[in-house]
């Protein structure tokens, strides 16, 4: 089955598996539903071939196998997918983000722009209408209060007076669409400027720091609850992998048979993908801090130094103080972004929530605790320092090629596969997630990092790492939400990645594992392929037949000794060039006599007769 003939019927198949779902009142999304599909076809339980043409009741068989999945109950390996693909729709990289608010603000401001851009006021009455439109965009556009605020708008109309009075109303209407629309954004910018100036002059500068009100609600309450709730998920992920050690080891013999392993592991990978996914929240909250510390540190430097070059004087160029408040806008304006990118990781947190209800109804935090007893829960840093202790040598095993931290720079920042879980303990522990110690040293194989819980783990896997590797796949297989979680999207190309965000703005050294490298290449890599004796010239094809054909009519006759192989003398017989010269033209010269005439009887006598006389001489004398 060519790939076009996949995508065709799988897009056929999503919308019959959208609609059913719908009869049933379940609300599916065509994402959810493709995803599933191709997930069924990749789980080797079912017995599906990639390779085939599914049959007709290949494809009933596969439509009922994604409706009976994504129509269970209690779920966590459902909810688990759900929380993959909502994460993946809604999140982006930070640069992209700060667009669709830009975007958004944008989209707000159009209309009101055009009102003024487009106005052809003349009457005084129309003039003070488009003034009024003016004092609503700066307000639109600073985002420091409402045109509804009888004081806002009083304020923000005498900081305006000071910028651009009613009287310049007449040359901007003469101005150009787009040269009005840069002078309306410069006077906003400017506006803004002032009306932060007054407040902090009003207020004094210990109200700097609460002059963004939203900023304050949002930016304590976003970074604390990210990390309450990563707190309460890693400790059920340490739990719940407590609880799986204890069931799952096999030098101690089962004595609760009636625990469901499967679903404790489908739990198991639920809090571990929410806790991933809050760590990345977490992070881009912790760059948002940071950012809004710079911003508010210069926005206090840049107020004072305004304070500084106004002081108490009655008048101010404004060629000094207007690009000084233009900064001061630049600087709220990002405040304000940096407030959006929390409310939203805010509400991508509290989305997120939705999708654990499964897991909290599948066990109790008493029934865990029962499971519990007698067994120590380690966080994942004590087994990490409990595993720190025996460390890789990699004359151990000289086949495999061994990173350590102290020979690999940039060690930190290695790709490592799995998400930086242990693949061994994967496949081994059939399913279990234990974090790799990367400290004990990393495995380099096929140009990828491995990490693992333990040195005699990494050695095991090191001796067979093919296997290892392929077994992975075959559990991502079974559980497609373990496509996400380790990162097995390159394994896995029939099926689409979720967005890998790399922000370009990171300032992460991609590591170096190496310090020296060679590369040999070919002078021609690829060969040439020029048959010199093609000819395109139909006559010339024939000349070479009638040649061809008129051979067969001649007969020759050679000899050859053993004195004259390879000896035969040649002679070349040449002429040497002949000068020769050439005239191509003649010089030539011609003269003619100068006339001279004499005329006599002109004076003296009246009746005479004028008598001419040539005394021109000829050029030989």
């Amino acid at each position: 089955m060519s790939r076009a003939q996949a995508e065709s019927w799988v897009k056929n198949l999503t919308g019959d598996i959208v609609r059913e779902c719908a009869v049933r009142g379940h609300a599916v999304s065509d994402r959810l539903a493709a995803f599933m599909v191709k997930a069924m076809v990749l789980d080797p339980k079912n017995g599906f071939n990639v390779d085939w043409a599914l049959t007709k009741q290949d494809v009933q068989k596969l439509k009922k196998l994604c409706l009976d999945k994504l129509l269970e109950k209690c779920s966590p390996s459902l909810d688990t997918i759900k929380m993959q693909l909502y994460f993946d729709m809604n999140y982006t990289s930070r640069s992209e983000f700060l667009k669709d608010i830009h975007r958004a603000v944008e989209s707000r401001l159009i209309s009101a722009r055009r009102d003024i851009t487009d106005s052809r006021a003349k009457s005084r009455e129309e003039l003070d209408a488009l003034y009024h439109k003016i004092i609503s965009y700066i307000l639109l556009h600073s985002a420091m209060g409402s045109s509804t605020d009888s004081s806002t708008v009083q304020e923000t109309a005498a900081a305006l007076q000071s910028v651009f009075p009613p009287t310049e109303l007449g040359p901007f209407m003469v101005l150009l669409k787009r040269e009005k629309e840069q002078h309306l954004s410069e006077i906003s910018m400017i506006t803004t400027g002032i009306r932060l100036f007054n407040k902090t002059t009003k207020t004094g500068d210990e109200e700097v720091e609460r002059l963004p009100a939203s900023l304050k609600e949002v930016f304590p309450v976003t970074s604390k609850n990210i990390e309450k709730e990563l707190q309460v998920t890693q400790t059920l992920a340490w739990k719940y992998t407590a609880v799986l050690e204890k069931l799952m080891d096999p030098s101690i013999p089962p004595r609760q048979s009636d625990v469901p392993i499967v679903l404790l592991k489908d739990v198991l990978y639920n809090v571990r993908q929410h806790e991933a996914f809050l760590k990345i929240l977490l992070a881009d909250t912790s760059l948002c801090v940071k950012n809004i510390e710079v911003l508010q540190s210069e926005l206090l430097s840049q107020i004072k130094r305004l304070k500084e070059t106004v002081q108490s004087k009655a008048a101010v160029a404004t060629a000094t103080v207007f690009p000084l408040f233009t900064v001061l806008s630049k600087l709220w304006s990002g405040l304000q972004d940096e407030t959006e990118l929390l409310n939203i990781f805010n509400n991508i947190r509290l989305n997120l929530q939705s999708f654990l209800t499964s897991q909290a109804m599948a066990f109790s935090e008493d029934y865990l605790d029962s499971l519990l007893q007698g067994s120590e829960v380690k966080t994942d840093h004590q087994r990490i320092a409990e595993s720190s202790g025996k460390r890789i040598d990699p004359a151990q095993m000289k086949t495999q090629e061994w990173l350590l931290p102290e020979t690999t720079t940039n060690f930190n920042e290695l790709p490592v596969q799995y998400d930086g879980l242990c693949g061994y303990t994967l496949v081994n522990r059939d399913g279990l997630l234990l974090p790799g110690n990367p400290n004990i040293g990393v495995l380099k194989h096929n140009e990828k990092v491995y990490v693992f819980s333990s040195k005699e783990v990494a050695l095991k896997f090191a001796s067979t790492p093919d296997y290892f590797v392929a077994e992975v796949e075959k559990k991502a297989k079974s559980s497609p939400e373990l496509i996400q979680l380790l990162k097995l999207h390159q394994q896995f190309s029939c099926i689409s990645p979720y967005s890998e965000i790399q922000p370009a703005e990171s300032s992460h050294v991609k590591p170096i594992s190496k310090c020296e490298s060679g590369t040999q290449t070919d002078i021609h890599p690829v060969e040439t392929n020029i048959v010199k004796l093609y000819e395109w010239n139909e006559w010339e094809l024939r000349r070479k037949a009638l040649k061809l054909a008129d051979l067969r009519t001649k007969v020759t006759h050679s000899t050859q000794t053993d004195q004259s192989h390879m000896r035969r003398e040649n002679v070349t017989q040449t002429w040497p060039p002949k000068d020769a010269a050439c005239q191509s033209k003649r010089d030539g010269q011609s003269n003619v006599p100068k006339p001279q005439t004499y005329l006599a009887g002109l004076r003296g006598q009246r009746d005479t007769h004028v008598v001419k006389t040539n005394l021109t001489r000829s050029v030989d004398e």
